[in-house]
């Protein structure tokens, strides 16, 4: 029975993939429309396609030398102790890892790059059809993302587990290090497409709503092209590569706790332990095909109908996991570690209470964002005061609910009495919190979609029921999206937390002599923490200060195409895109460099300067801040966003107004926070931690015992 539940991840991995094939047909074979549909379409595909192309020739470079620095550690040099400093399979992990997190992203973008049209078009006929389509299409990055992490998952454990024998101990540690692959694909492509999104979308605003007074996705504007491509490169492949980092490490970090749980659990066994996490993930998956079939609205339905829509499928998803893993816990551990269900259901019941929150913060439909609009009657700097502040309120509800998320699952599953299996419920609780991701990232993902057909819409020229109906999924999908990074920073604290107690376990293992201290007055752990701290902060300087020097160019290059191409203003000649969307992509890819280069060097340097204890510092240091920055930019960029939607609704003076202008400023402000910073934040305390891991042999060479 305990091999057949094994077989659930492998299982769920081939449903979900055939569920992206189903949904993906479904996608395709929708009409895209008019001519005129098409080729912008098109445009929006080829830059985007050609993007990728671009930044995957940067990131194989980037892999190649870490796969080579890693070959050099695992196979030819040596610590002080006269073994070599990893293990033989880091090196090859490292690049399924990072494989397979591109991969997700870039099949989500193929997708979502073909359905802006079709999505379009399906609005033209109702409200329903477009949002069938819109979440159709976002079904495929969300499904990708979980299919593809559980056939990597299940690739590695029975070849290292039936290939090469392993025990169970020797699996998660050699699984943990792949985790670092996949966190290095997903900044990269976070960061590098959430600069080029932004830069767009911040040049495409600032000049042609504000200056040049035109609507959004106006034909007329040079960086319409970019910004609609930024939307697919941005908001689906690099958060497809993000969501998939944040699946696995959640998976891994809960199957390594999981086994040293068992040493102290006289029933259980290692490989019981291991199953937990594995079968729930497969569970999830059928769980969240099955909630998909929910989603579904009425025409002309209001935005708390859509969002009750979309909250169907995902609550339906969630009680059949609570449901299912039941008795998966108490088969796989039995009745006397029950608690661990516990630990499940917390992780569950933080996800939606997140997710909640986040919604009540930064939809239209409530008063927080309603108030932020009304900000703009008093002009832009009340604006920003406003969001700043909403920012950081919104922070409070999230870091209680993790708080005591970690307080019951850790006590719940008998951490008093056994600190290991206490620890074990903390990161199980993560599993359960992205268990439902297939149906979560479906919801999160289908927003791009809806707002590149908000574009294709108005450039196309169709009917103004059209834009309102793609604008009302817009709309939605924003307050979605903030959800989605509700549950992904949400869970990369759990997980992170998890990962941090795998760090000291991997220091153990290495060296049962190294003895860690990890009080507050040691210095090393001090100096660690304020480092660890002060890191999230210079990341989102880092990726804010590129966004801007990026859009400053698009700022530029579409002044210059207003006052150089005449008649472009009056509709009479064509706008130089193509310029647009090259100056987003160079700017992008050089800007994404360094900040990816802090995140993983930092743990090594503080490593060899500060030794393993350092480094524990470092790590919770990132954690609790990178935590609190990460919800606060997601949250005011998301309700910077709505405000300025019911403005546009015909609240406080409608488009055009100077209130309207003053919500644009606000909007602009907020877009690299809730679209290039924010999110990234939750991948760099994540890739902080799996560095850590990984290198653990190597700053241990410079502080071991003689």
């Amino acid at each position: 029975m305990q091999r057949l539940l094994t077989l659930l991840t492998p299982l769920g991995a081939l449903l979900a993939l055939l569920f992206v094939c189903l949904m993906a047909s479904r996608v395709l074979k929708a009409s895209q429309g008019n001519e005129k549909m098409a080729s912008i379409s098109a445009k929006v595909r080829e830059g985007a396609n050609a993007y990728l192309r671009r930044q995957y020739r940067i990131v194989a470079i980037f892999f190649v030398a870490m796969f080579a620095l890693l070959s050099l550690l695992a196979f030819v040099v040596k610590g002080k102790n006269g073994t070599h400093m990893l293990t033989p399979y880091v090196p090859f992990a490292f690049i399924t890892g990072g494989l397979f997190s591109g991969l997700s992203g870039f099949i989500g973008m193929k997708i979502a790059t073909a359905a802006n049209a079709r999505t379009a078009h399906a609005a033209s006929q109702s409200l329903n059809s477009g949002l069938r389509i819109a979440f159709s299409a976002g079904s495929v990055m969300g499904f990708t993302v979980v299919g593809l992490g559980l056939l990597d998952l299940s690739v590695w454990y029975f070849l290292l587990k039936y290939g090469f024998r392993l025990e169970a101990r020797e699996i998660t540690s050699a699984m943990l290090t792949f985790g670092m692959g996949a966190s290095s694909m997903a900044l990269f492509a976070r960061v590098g497409g959430g600069i080029f999104t932004k830069a767009a979308d911040v040049g495409a605003d600032l000049v042609g709503k504000v200056e040049a007074g035109i609507p959004e996705d106006d034909p007329r504007n040079p960086a319409v092209i970019a910004d609609n491509v930024g939307d697919n490169v941005g908001d689906v492949a690099g958060m497809g590569a993000d969501l998939y980092e944040s699946y696995v490490g959640s998976i891994i970090s809960a199957m390594a706790l999981g086994v040293s749980a068992a040493s102290r659990m006289p029933t259980v066994n290692d490989d019981q332990a291991v199953v937990i996490p594995m079968a729930m993930a497969g569970i999830g998956v059928i769980a969240s095909i099955l909630g998909t079939f929910l989603v579904r609205t009425k025409e002309k339905a209001s935005q708390k109908a859509l969002l009750g829509a979309l909250r169907r499928g995902t609550n339906f998803s969630a009680i059949l996991i609570a449901i299912a893993a039941f008795p998966l816990v108490l088969f796989m551990l039995g009745a006397e570690y029950i608690g661990v269900y516990g630990a499940v259901i917390s992780g569950l019941v933080a996800g939606v209470a997140i997710g909640f929150f986040t919604e009540y913060q930064t939809s239209d439909t409530y008063k927080p964002t309603q108030n932020l609009a009304a900000t703009t009657k008093t002009g832009p700097a009340t604006v920003i005061i406003g969001g700043i502040s909403l920012g950081m309120r919104s922070t409070m509800a999230p870091a209680i609910i993790i708080a005591i998320s970690v307080l019951t699952s850790y006590f719940i599953s008998g951490g008093a009495a056994t600190p290991a299996l206490g620890l074990f419920g903390i990161a199980i609780s993560a599993v359960g919190m992205l268990s439902t991701l297939g149906i979560t990232l479906a919801t999160d993902a289908y927003g791009p979609v809806a707002d590149n057909a908000g574009g294709i819409a108005e450039m196309a020229g169709l009917p103004k029921e059209v834009r309102e109906r793609t604008d009302a999924l817009d709309s939605l999908g924003n307050t979605t999206a903030a959800t989605g990074k509700g549950f992904a920073i949400g869970s990369a604290a759990l997980t992170a937390l998890a990962l941090i107690v795998a760090y000291t376990d991997r220091i153990q293992e290495l060296d049962p002599r190294f003895l860690l201290n990890l009080q507050i007055t040691n210095p090393a752990v001090l100096t660690g923490l304020l480092i660890g701290a002060m890191l999230p902060f210079f990341f989102a300087a880092l990726t804010m200060q590129a966004v801007g020097r990026a859009a400053q160019s698009i700022v530029f290059e579409v002044r210059r195409q207003f006052r150089e191409i005449k008649g472009l203003m009056e509709g009479k000649a064509d706008a130089d895109y193509a310029t647009c969307v090259d100056l987003c992509a160079k700017a992008s890819l050089r800007e994404m460099i360094l900040p990816t280069i802090v995140g993983l060097v930092a743990p090594v340097i503080v490593g060899i300067g500060l030794g393993p204890n350092g480094v524990v510092g470092l790590l919770a240091g990132a954690l609790v801040s990178g935590f609190l920055i990460a919800i606060m930019m997601a949250n005011a960029g998301g309700a910077w966003d709505n405000a300025k939607k019911y403005v546009e609704a015909g609240n406080f003076g409608g488009k055009g107004s100077e209130n309207h202008k003053a919500a644009v400023v606000g909007d602009t402000v907020g877009d690299p926070f809730k679209d290039t910073a924010g999110p990234s934040i939750n991948i760099l305390i994540k890739l902080l931690s799996m560095v850590s891991i990984v290198f653990a042999g190597v700053v241990l060479g410079f502080h071991v015992i003689k």
